[in-house]
Formats: C-alpha cells, sequence, structure tokens
C-alpha cells in the first residue's frame, strides 16, 4: 500500500498508526529495535534537502532491522535527464519500499502509477507530507494524555479543540496535510488559520474542509485567537517557495512566537513546529513545558517506524 495523502486514511487507520507507533516507542526504549523488517531494503529518494524526514526513515528502517539506500538529486540520474518514473523502476529493482520528496506537486502519485512497490511521500512540492500529518497529530494525543487531558481514546481527546495553524499556509505542505488529516475524524477540532493575506491556505484547501463540516476562520490577528488555541502549530516562512527575494522579505517575520506572547496561551496549550526555524519560535521558549516541537521531532521516527511496519 502507498502512502501519497492524508485521504488515504480513516479514523480507524489512523487509530491504527497511533497504537503502533506508541508500540514502537516502547519497544525503542525497552531494547533499541527489532528484526521485524530484517532483509528488506528501503530507498530513501530525496531531490530536496532534508534533516528530520530522511534521518527518521532511515533510522526507522534500522530500528526495524531493515537497511537503507539514500538517493539525492546530485547523485542520481536526473542530472542526466532520466524521468522520475525511469528513476523509481530502477531503485525498486532493489528496494522493498521507497520514500520520496520532490518539490513538483503530484511526483509522489506519479511515482506510485510507474512503480510495483510502495511508495511513501515525504513532501512533494507545496502539495502534501502525510507522515508529517500522522506524527504532529500523534504528537498532540501524547502531550495530552501526560497531562491527564486527554480521554483513553487518543482521537477523541480532539474533539471541541482549537488548533491554530500560523504561518505560511500557502506554501506549507504540513499544515495542508495537518488540516485535511483532522477533517478526515469524525470528530474534528476547530482550526483557526492565521496569516497575511499573502500566505494564506489555499481556497481549495479550506473548500473542502468546510464541505467535511470542519469549522475554519481565517485570519491575521494571532493574539485575539491565542488564548482560546489549544494547540498552535507554527510554520516559517519558507524563503525557497517564493520567486524573489523582494516578495519573501515583505512577509518574513510576521509573527515570533516568544515567551512574552505565550502568557496569554492556555497553560495547556501543544505549540509544534515542523522544522526547521528561523526566528518565528524565539529560543527563550525552548525551555516552557508546552514547546513540544522536539518531542515532536522524536515522534517522526515512531510514527514512521509504525507506517514501515505496516506497510512492508
Amino acid at each position: 500500500a502507498d502512502v501519497l495523502a492524508v485521504d488515504d486514511f480513516d479514523e480507524s487507520m489512523v487509530r491504527e498508526v497511533f497504537e503502533t507507533a506508541a508500540a514502537m516507542k516502547r519497544m525503542v526504549a525497552a531494547k533499541g529495535g527489532s528484526d521485524v523488517l530484517r532483509g528488506r531494503v528501503l530507498a530513501n529518494v530525496f531531490y530536496e534537502p532534508s534533516t528530520r524526514t530522511m534521518c527518521s526513515f532511515d533510522a526507522a528502517m534500522k530500528r526495524l532491522g531493515g537497511q537503507v539506500v539514500s538517493v539525492s538529486e546530485s547523485t542520481s540520474s536526473a542530472k542526466k535527464g532520466e524521468t522520475l518514473e525511469d528513476t523509481v523502476r530502477c531503485l525498486e529493482c532493489y528496494c522493498d519500499a521507497m520514500v520520496l520528496r520532490h518539490p513538483q506537486v503530484g511526483t509522489a502519485a506519479r511515482a506510485a502509477a510507474a512503480a510495483r512497490k510502495p511508495i511513501l511521500n515525504a513532501g512533494d512540492g507545496v502539495g502534501e507530507h502525510p507522515t508529517q500529518a500522522l506524527l504532529d497529530l500523534f504528537t498532540v494525543a501524547t502531550a495530552w494524555a501526560e497531562t491527564g487531558a486527554a480521554p483513553p481514546d487518543v482521537l477523541a481527546c480532539l474533539a471541541g479543540k482549537q488548533l491554530t495553524l500560523l504561518g505560511d499556509l500557502k506554501h506549507g505542505r504540513t499544515t495542508h496535510s495537518l488540516a485535511l488529516l483532522c477533517s478526515r475524524l469524525a470528530a474534528p477540532p476547530s482550526l483557526v488559520l492565521v496569516s497575511p493575506p499573502e500566505l494564506r491556505m489555499p481556497q481549495a484547501v479550506c473548500d473542502k474542509l468546510r464541505a467535511r463540516g470542519v469549522a475554519v476562520e481565517e485570519t491575521d490577528a494571532l493574539r485575539q485567537v491565542l488564548p482560546q488555541t489549544d494547540v498552535l502549530y507554527v510554520t516559517r516562512v519558507q524563503r525557497e517557495r517564493f520567486a524573489t527575494e523582494e516578495a519573501y522579505r515583505a512577509v518574513a517575520g510576521s509573527y515570533v512566537v516568544d515567551k512574552a506572547l505565550m502568557e496569554a496561551a492556555p497553560p495547556r496549550c501543544v505549540v509544534l513546529h515542523p522544522l526547521p526555524r528561523v526566528d518565528e519560535i524565539s529560543t527563550d521558549f525552548d525551555a516552557d513545558p508546552r514547546a513540544r516541537y522536539f518531542e515532536q521531532m522524536e515522534n517522526g521516527m515512531y510514527v514512521r517506524m509504525a507506517l514501515l511496519a505496516l506497510v512492508l
């Protein structure tokens, strides 16, 4: 089975991934790994820079006893003009599954159409990043369970809550996927979309959310919505997605989350960031117990371990 978009998942599948990820987390703490994927090979194919996603998939496969072949644009035959489809057909001769990141929307679906082996989308341009959305929600559920604020059902904890997405919502594939994953739940949180007017969530995404019954509010006023925010999801303004430096600088630094600002947020607010950050979260907030972005990064390995084990 491929993992291309969050619409591939329904609520029961999300719950299965979360239960498996929690088991993986316990297993790693107890003994470091297992050999459930011994003899299997994963191809990590990254045409865009990556630290967390690439390394967490690599570590996930190795902790499950498998091996990894890594390919970047600079080391692949794409430099010679080879098509994505031919690259995929070549690599699947050597591996059991493939993780793909590419700067163009729709490339994961193209790869899956050409491949006989499973394809996992690690980000296709400004499109989607489904495995990130899964680890984001897993982190929220885990955080609330630790504080006693969550019911036993890890997804039920989202009902009636407010999820505020902040920053570059136009180009931010992580926010697209997280919002759409929420819409797959029977009782989704309400969504508040905070951004400069130039960086609003794509209308197609908003239309789909509302059609599925999700309450959506768009604003540029973070301070007004912060006191009601249960989850604050911060994203950077992505310099690499802008056509010119001038266009980037016009919106860079629009919002900065720091210790002083977060005095207005609830004491159990969960603050996430897909990372890397530039200056949108001040380091003076890192020690706050509501800051969960480094835990979020670690959870990425457990969720990707779960996905690899389930897919393979």
